[in-house]
């Protein structure tokens, strides 16, 4: 249920959307839009819901539906649960690495203008990067899997495009018949992963240009001409770009977690929102410069939501991606594979046990599915309605479920 003092970005586009809409509505692609309309709707009697009742005391109360949209501060933690469980197997008994590729700031209003074309470029470029280099026998000298998320962001909500990965600390040997594991706590060195990949990402970006799938608007139609775009590719590739690595400390199953962290994340979570005052919302975030200290800053409300909707993707941009041996056309037969040379069985979610277990019924369900009544119930769905027949039961309650808090 949500905390009726809680502001929500929701709030901030009822009350100033008008105002953004005036400012900036020319600007705003179909996906924008429709994060927009999706965002107010989200968990109100616009999409309708259904009524829930416990199992165990008969506590009943109304839940709306949720928008899903996947830039929704609210419809996050439902999709994370499920995810969970769903990668649970996939996990092995081993070192795990989290690798970060960044792009510089010079690109950010390029892609701006281009986010489908860049965006799938630093993608292609981190994972290309990461196979090649794991597969030099100078380093790793093995085909590894991994998963790559794309975030927009920094922490002030500023333009920040980077990738997160999360790698196991081995591979298949190109024979294929052993494991071939990386150094404890090591796995690639950086300077060669920065400097393949900035390579990689400005070939990539000049073979774009060079078929004409960049535009160019406004202040950047310069870079039309090409000398102009010759002597921007040429000051990135003299540069040193950033990329950083670290093992993700503890179990397999820590690690599923810390992974799911940067999985379902949107560009800021309603929990950092403090307060609407004096037409700014106020909202907390970390400076990782100063040992991750948490600072309060604030926003005229139309630049927040115009710095919100930059971390809006293009539609049907796919931002979680599997390579290597995680690929989704054979992950099944390399994951075994895996087990096989490390001698280890498949490892079970923490739930699938808790699910079987009937001494405790309500052990297995997710925060929102559990009765705020009684300890043992499970709110269980017995009526659905449209959003034109939620009246017929207002006097139930408009209960928003808490499937929707996010991380």
């Amino acid at each position: 249920m949500r905390n009726p003092e809680q502001v929500e970005v929701a709030d901030v586009l009822r009350r100033y959307g008008s105002a953004y809409q005036a400012a900036y509505g020319t600007t705003l692609s179909t996906a924008q839009r429709r994060a927009v309309k999706d965002l107010l709707r989200c968990r109100t009697a616009a999409l309708g819901g259904h009524v829930e009742e416990c199992d165990q005391c008969g506590h009943r109360r109304i839940a709306y539906n949720s928008c899903r949209n996947r830039h929704c501060p609210k419809c996050q933690a439902a999709t994370r649960a499920q995810w969970l469980d769903d990668r649970a197997s996939e996990l092995l008994p081993i070192e795990y690495f989290h690798v970060v590729f960044t792009l510089p700031d010079e690109l950010g209003p390029l892609t701006l203008q281009n986010p489908r074309v860049v965006y799938g470029t630093l993608l292609r470029a981190t994972a290309e990067t990461l196979l090649q280099i794991a597969a030099d026998p100078k380093h790793l000298g093995a085909e590894i899997g991994f998963l790559a998320v794309l975030h927009t962001w920094g922490q002030k909500l500023h333009l920040h495009p980077h990738v997160h990965c999360v790698v196991p600390g081995g591979g298949l040997a190109p024979t294929g018949n052993r494991w071939v594991g990386c150094r404890p706590g090591f796995f690639l060195p950086v300077k060669v992963l920065s400097r393949v990949f900035r390579g990689k990402f400005v070939s990539h970006l000049e073979e774009a240009f060079r078929r004409g799938q960049l535009s160019f608007h406004g202040q950047q139609k310069y870079l039309a001409a090409v000398d102009a775009f010759g002597r921007l590719t040429g000051g990135l590739r003299e540069r040193d770009w950033v990329v950083y690595a670290q093992p993700p400390a503890g179990s397999p199953e820590q690690v599923l977690k810390y992974l799911a962290r940067y999985v379902h994340r949107v560009a800021i979570s309603n929990q950092r929102l403090l307060k609407i005052e004096d037409d700014q919302v106020f909202f907390t975030w970390k400076d990782y410069a100063r040992e991750n200290q948490v600072k309060t800053m604030a926003l005229p409300a139309v630049e927040f939501i115009r710095r919100f909707l930059l971390h809006v993707l293009p539609s049907g941009f796919v931002r979680i991606r599997h390579y290597g041996w995680l690929a989704n056309r054979h992950r099944e037969e390399k994951l075994q594979q895996c087990r096989q040379l490390l001698q280890v069985e498949v490892l079970r979610g923490p739930t699938d046990e808790a699910a079987k277990s009937p001494e405790e019924p309500v052990a297995s369900a997710a925060p929102w599915e559990r009765c705020p009544v009684c300890p043992h119930g499970r709110m269980i769905r017995v009526e659905k309605f449209a959003g034109d027949a939620v009246t017929h039961h207002g006097r139930e309650g408009a209960v928003e479920a808490a499937a929707c808090d996010s991380s």
